[in-house]
């Protein structure tokens, strides 16, 4: 039994900030975001839009009344929870409309979670195959103003509807894992903001991926050469080349060149919404498979997710045919394109916008989007 990705979405706020003029705000040389980290535009969440909301407005537009009949787990895997106890899959859930029997969970592992999402909503469609699984991953990237990882913040989510016989992209069954105890980057529950390590974690980022494809190799019988492109965790874009680059001295010129013209596919939408997190890898496969001019059914994209603390994975999809009708790039580009430009100081204005910590009351102004965080009452957060 095939079983893989039947439909995929994204959504991102509609605001955004130019990097070159965050860049000339900040007195940095505007080179050092749009090619040293490869980001283009970074994705603003107002304060109506939250990682629930978010999270419903990537579903919602891919999922039909039967999607949502036959819907029986909603796995929502974010490192931007909203409760120490309630699952945001609850308020999800709830939200779309889908079958009341259904399971619904978060998952977290930093930046790896959806990974570990779409792996369990593989293994439970193999004991109920007429099943389909729900996984988004929604996230707020948040460094804090004027600090040094501003430039790799963003907002959005990715939806993903795992089926039998799937539309898109089967998953393999060739997983490898790597699990390490280190500290590169983490968010105490008694602090806003993570604490990153940087330079560790990008030392890191290569090493697991150097770890997992190497085992990875060895226990399938797979060479770069049998892989049409490759899908990173793009924390930033150029992160994503730093692990191809790596990768690469094992083909000859013209494949490497192939694959790098693949991966700059794969990071067109990542360079204009920033980092999301549990959800950045999902929109680069989303951008390679929708903007890539040259993929075909039978493809094999090897796909590499990485989250801090931290545990890695390599694995694999194979294009089915006919993917190409089942994609949604129209849509997504116009949401991209008719996004509003904030200034310096509207952003900054935004980004210190914040909810009450005492369970106060607060309502919320309307926005634009389908769904949206509506205000807080009674300490519950209600969602219109």
């Amino acid at each position: 039994m095939n079983i893989g990705i039947d439909k995929f979405n994204f959504f991102t706020p509609h605001v955004y900030l130019d990097m070159e003029e965050l860049a000339e705000a900040r007195d940095v040389d505007p080179a050092k975001f749009t090619i040293g980290l490869g980001q283009m535009q970074q994705a603003v969440a107002p304060l109506t839009q939250d990682p629930v909301s978010m999270a419903a407005n990537a579903a919602w537009p891919m999922l039909t009344d039967e999607d949502k009949a036959a819907i029986d787990f909603v796995i929502v895997a974010s490192e931007s929870g909203i409760d120490q106890s309630k699952a945001m899959a609850v308020y999800v859930h709830q939200l779309l409309g889908i079958n009341p029997y259904a399971r619904s969970i978060e998952m977290k592992e930093a930046c790896y979670g959806a990974t570990v999402g779409i792996q369990t909503a593989v293994n439970h469609i193999a004991r109920h195959p007429e099943s389909k699984v729900l996984v988004i991953a929604t996230d707020i990237a948040r460094y804090g103003l004027q600090t040094s990882g501003e430039s790799t913040q963003g907002a959005g989510a990715v939806a993903m509807l795992i089926s039998k016989d799937p539309h898109i992209a089967v998953i393999n069954d060739d997983a490898v894992s790597y699990t390490g105890d280190i500290h590169d980057f983490w968010r105490p529950n008694y602090s806003p903001y993570p604490e990153v390590n940087g330079h560790f974690s990008n030392q890191q980022y290569l090493q697991f991926l150097d770890n997992v494809w190497t085992s990875y190799k060895e226990r399938f019988n797979h060479t770069l050469e049998d892989f049409k492109a490759f899908a990173f965790h793009l924390p930033y874009s150029k992160m994503g080349l730093k692990g191809l680059r790596q990768m690469l001295p094992e083909v000859d010129e013209i494949k490497q060149n192939d694959l790098i013209e693949e991966f700059e596919a794969s990071r067109v939408y990542n360079k204009r919404v920033g980092n999301i997190y549990t959800g950045s890898l999902y929109l680069s496969l989303i951008s390679l498979i929708e903007q890539s001019t040259s993929l075909q059914a039978g493809d094999l994209i090897g796909v590499f997710s990485y989250g801090s603390g931290a545990v890695a994975e390599f694995y694999s999809i194979t294009l089915v045919d006919g993917f190409e009708d089942h994609l949604a790039v129209k849509r997504h580009q116009e949401m991209l394109d008719n996004r509003i430009k904030l200034s310096v100081t509207d952003y900054e204005l935004i980004f210190q916008e914040a909810l009450p910590t005492d369970g106060s009351q607060l309502l919320l102004p309307e926005d634009e989007e389908q769904f949206q965080l509506a205000g807080i009452e009674h300490h519950h957060r209600i969602y219109r």
